[in-house]
């Protein structure tokens, strides 16, 4: 019986051991030659851009993991704590108050686009049409104040103080206001598109990602739109010292390439421009 029972452990080590080293040259072959970079987007556009870039990076052999975020925190936190490698869904002045506020050590690796934020109305047809105290809904992001102000100003809507920062310009640095405007900060950006559609305020102020992905036409459903040289680019942001990776390196080289470039006009048309520095 003994002997029995010694030759049956020895057959199951024997066929545990042969399942192992199966598993492992399987795995093996699989991965081999092949990185994987994990990253963190929003929906629209810059998942779906990155999925365009999809199979030129696969060409390279880096495998894209994407996942994708529904507000403007999580994805640094996401970051910050190594869930992914980095992540494409901010602008500049939003990643530089990010990092000031909660000491994130990011680095931008590159910018790709910009989204210029438009102004909706269900009952007016341009900013000049608004009425005498008209209510104006815009994000509680305290980064996008001074872009929104900035670009109301150009529209001739307002005026700020001549000596204020426009970057960081925020209500109370409103010098002229002819129309008495009022200003509603309680909405996170996410929810805009939804503030729009139950006809609340007179105007809304949206972001072209938030905006596409609620089925609106920034190029013809806003009454009017932030210009395409601002300076509000959307970027690649990562860890510091992560910016050299052979991998964020071909990432930014797969969407400053021609075919991403032109897939974003194309797909697009103005409501999300190309940026290639």
């Amino acid at each position: 019986m003994k002997k029995w029972l010694s030759v049956l452990m020895i057959a199951a080590v024997t066929l545990f051991i042969a399942a192992c080293g199966s598993s492992d040259e399987g795995n093996e072959g699989s991965d081999e030659g092949t990185k994987t970079l994990k990253i963190g987007a929003s929906n629209v556009p810059h998942a779906e851009i990155l999925n365009e870039a999809k199979p030129l990076l696969e060409e390279k052999g880096i495998e894209l993991d994407i996942t994708t975020f529904q507000d403007y925190i999580v994805p640094n936190q996401a970051l910050e704590g190594g869930d992914i490698d980095a992540n494409y869904f901010q602008h500049i002045p939003y990643l530089e108050s990010q990092m000031a506020e909660n000491g994130y050590d990011f680095v931008n690796a590159g910018g790709v686009h910009i989204e210029p934020i438009g102004v909706y109305s269900q009952e007016y047809d341009s900013l000049d049409d608004l009425p005498e105290g008209a209510t104006i809904i815009m994000s509680s992001s305290v980064p996008d104040h001074g872009r929104i102000l900035t670009m109301l100003e150009k529209e001739g809507l307002i005026t700020l103080k001549a000596d204020v920062d426009k970057t960081t310009a925020t209500i109370d640095d409103i010098e002229e206001n002819t129309k008495n405007i009022k200003f509603d900060t309680e909405y996170e950006a996410a929810l805009l598109p939804q503030i729009y559609n139950n006809g609340e305020g007179d105007a809304v102020l949206i972001n072209s990602n938030y905006a596409i992905d609620a089925g609106l036409n920034p190029v013809e459903d806003a009454i009017a739109l932030e210009e395409s040289d601002s300076p509000y680019v959307n970027v690649i942001a990562v860890k510091a010292g992560d910016e050299d990776k052979e991998e964020i390196k071909a990432l930014l080289e797969v969407l400053h390439s021609e075919e991403i470039q032109s897939f974003i006009e194309e797909q697009y048309e103005g409501a999300v421009v190309p940026v290639t520095e």
